[in-house]
Order: C-alpha cells, then structure tokens, then sequence
C-alpha cells in the first residue's frame, strides 16, 4: 500500500511541535465547551435508534437531519448523516447514540453558555415533533447494554472490539455514559504543566460535585458518579491518573512519549478505517507496520490517535477537562466556570498549584477511587470534600472576577458558579438529590426521566 498523504511524521519532534503551537498569548485564549446526551423516547424512555420506517418517527437520523440547518454541513458516512458542522460549533455522535455539542471557540462563559442555550433550544424544537427527549445525567438510568443500538460509525465497531479485551466496563463507556467537558489553552509549557497537574489533582472533587448518575437499569448501583467508576475499568492503556505528569521535568516531550506508547485504535484514509488494534504508532512512525510498511503517518493521524486516548485531563493544542457527569443547562455552564476561575488567572492558578503540588500518589488514587462513592462526604486528612470544594470553589470564584467580563447586566462570570456554591452549601451531591425523588415518586424512573430531561 501506498501512502495517499504528504507531510509523513517520522520523528516524535513533530508532534511535540505540534503540541507546542497551542501556546497563545493571553488574549488569544479561548473557551470551549463540549457536552453530551441521551436521546429517548417520550412514550417509552427506551433509547433512539439510529433509523426508522418514516421520516416522522424517533430516530437519531431524523434527529440529525433536522439539525443540520441551512447554515450547517452535513457529516456523512457512506449514506449515514453521523453529524453537523456549523459556524456555531459541531454536533456528532457517540457509540450508543448520545448526541454531543462542541461549540465553536469563544471570549467569555457569558456566550459560552449562550451558544449551549441555544442548542438546547435549537435541540429540543427538533426533537418535539419526533416524540423525542433529550436527558442529561452521567449514566443511563434505565436500559441494558443489549437495549442501546451502536451508531453505523467505523470507528466504534473497531474500538469495542478492543474494549471487551482490556477491561469490564468499556462498552458501557461507549454506551452509556455521558459527560460535560471544557477545554482551555495555554501560553507556554510552564503553564500546561501547571495545568495538567491540577486539572488531575482536582477532577476528583469535579466529580463530586457534579455526581449525577446513581442508577443503572433502574436501580440504585451503590455510587453517586457510576460514569466516573465506569472508567475505572475500560482500558488501562489508554486511562487513569498519568502519575508521570507530576514527575519532576514533566513537558510537551514526556507526553509525546506516552502518546506514543498508547496502543493504537485504527488508521483512517479517505473515510475508510483499518484496523490497527494494539499496533505501535512507533512501529507507525518507523515504517514497520505490518500490512503498511509504505505508509507514514501525518499530523491527522496523531490528531486520530490523541482521540483515543481518555484521561479524563487531555493534552492536545490546548487541555481538555473531562471530568463532570452530564446534567442541566446551569451545570453545563457551571463545569466551564470553575476551570477558567481556577487556570486563567495567574495569582490562582499558582495558589492551586502549591496546594496540589505535593499530593502523594496515594492521595491522587484514594480520591480517584472513593469519591465516585462517597461524593462530598469522603474525608481529605482533617477536612470533608464538601469543605474542599467550598475553598476551590472560591478560589475559582476570585479568578473569574478578577476577568472582569461582564455581561449586559453587569454581572460577572462567577454568577455562573452559583449552582455549585449552593450545592456544597446543602452538602449533597445532585445524584442524591435524585435519589430522594426517586423514593418520594415511589421509585418511578419516569420521574427521573422528567427531571432530568432538558
């Protein structure tokens, strides 16, 4: 086989330059938000297939086309529409049909959670004439692996089968888990690692505080954030807590490292995918690919590869915080405020960074592990996380002010921090303010369903 693409990448300097182009001046920083969905069915609460008999019916393709508006591109494979591009942002799907936005870059949280207003809005008018809903929560309430179709995408058909060998809980991953994520730049290697180190020091109580997803086949599973638990055991390669970050002269060039020594998914050309499961992107790189020794890979590939990797904090040209359980249009907004408060101002930032900065590996997984559980209640040496988050929350909190991005009102950015103020405040996690409904609706799921849909 032939190489179709120029620009071959041979060498990992390559990458590590390409990672090093996301440095930006201050006033070149952005926010971008991305958040995902569960389709259902009104009548039922059962997912939504891809298809259906009529143009009328429930079905994500329906879905889809009635999104793409005028303004937007379709994204097709084959004869499958899997998505929308638009000057607002993109729409795509997961494995199991959960439908995610990504909004296109902005200045502000103040039209950050405007753009996600907007597609709620936009999603649900679509939605109502096909008997649709659309539920934000972490974890599917209700329904079985076996009850949740596979999106028609190359990809996922590649990766699941990778999933069932490496780990328990992946295709429940694929399928059933949704999440909130917000990604954010910065102006120099000193400033990602900086970055790194606490976006994973602190997802922990991220996941505490936006816990959202405590049943699954409508029945309580014994933790408040499944979704986080969920990733615990999906693949380990390509997962977990990357202690090497907090290694002394940690960089752009470690992670290249790492990036590459992740095993390889799939190699993408053309809109066909080869399957390349647990192949070396090193092997890749050096022209020792079984089957595609004439082939190189190009800055696409690295970009497909860096894809697969699901730590819940993601290096690419700017950092991804992967954190959060999905939930209602003010976490949504919630989730951006409380790392933009914390990462881009300077006097917070390198406060949170001496805190963290010598947290012990111990201290790192025993958050990991006990807080999908215990939520705000678990205990950090003489404090409870309810208590953690109340001081990160107003750290975050000064950060945004000192932004000073007002919107029309003259209110700042920290007003979108409020949900969670006021949840540490009552002490309980959102997935135990369910619970409670739960058992006030004599255990009805669709209570649940109606609460938490958008």
């Amino acid at each position: 086989m032939k190489n179709p693409h120029t620009d071959s990448i041979t060498d990992p300097q390559a990458i590590e330059a390409y990672l090093r182009s996301g440095c930006k001046e201050r006033a070149a920083w952005g926010i971008g938000t991305e958040h995902e969905k569960f389709a259902f069915h009104k009548d039922t609460l059962r997912p939504i297939p891809y298809e259906s008999p009529s143009d009328s019916d429930a079905s994500i393709a329906n879905f889809l086309r009635g999104m793409c508006t005028q303004d937007s591109e379709p994204y097709r494979e084959g004869e499958h529409v899997l998505g929308c591009l638009s000057p607002r942002g993109s729409i795509t799907l997961e494995p199991g049909g959960q439908i995610e936005f990504s909004s296109s870059v902005v200045e502000t949280l103040h039209r950050a959670c405007a753009a996600m207003h907007e597609h709620l809005y936009l999603a649900k008018r679509v939605a109502e004439p096909l008997n649709m809903g659309l539920l934000g929560v972490g974890f599917l309430p209700l329904w079985s692996r076996d009850d949740v179709p596979w999106m028609p995408k190359r990809r996922y058909e590649i990766m699941r089968q990778r999933m069932v060998q490496k780990g328990k809980l992946g295709i429940d991953m694929m399928k059933r888990t949704c999440t909130v994520q917000v990604n954010l730049d910065f102006d120099s290697e000193e400033m990602m690692v900086q970055c790194l180190r606490i976006g994973l020091a602190l997802q922990p109580i991220v996941v505490a505080l936006f816990a959202n997803s405590p049943f699954t086949e409508g029945r309580l599973n014994g933790f408040l954030s499944y979704r986080s638990h969920v990733w615990t055991d999906t693949d380990p390669e390509r997962c977990g807590i990357l202690p090497f970050v907090f290694d002394d002269g940690f960089g752009f060039r470690r992670y290249v490292d790492y990036i590459l020594d992740v095993p390889m998914y799939f190699i993408r050309r053309e809109g066909t995918y080869y399957d390349v499961r647990g192949r070396s992107f090193r092997d890749f790189m050096a022209g020792k690919l079984v089957g595609f020794e004439s082939w190189r890979p190009t800055l696409e590939d690295v970009k497909d590869h860096m894809s697969t990797i699901f730590t819940e904090v993601r290096l690419k040209t700017f950092v991804e915080m992967r954190g959060a359980d999905g939930g209602n249009l003010q976490r949504l907004c919630a989730l951006s405020a409380f790392w933009v408060g914390l990462l881009y101002d300077d006097a917070v930032r390198e406060t949170c960074y001496q805190w963290i900065k010598d947290w012990s590996p111990d201290t790192h997984q025993s958050l990991r592990t006990m807080i999908p559980k215990e939520g705000l209640h678990m205990r950090m040496g003489s404090q409870t996380i309810a208590e953690i988050a109340r001081d990160t929350l107003a750290l975050a909190e000064r950060g945004l002010k000192n932004r000073k991005r007002y919107n029309q009102k003259g209110q700042d950015e920290s007003i979108f921090l409020e949900p969670l103020f006021a949840q540490v405040k009552k002490g309980t996690t959102p997935a135990e303010d369910i619970i409670d409904l739960w058992k006030k609706n004599n255990k009805s799921m669709e209570a649940i369903y109606q609460h938490l849909a958008y």
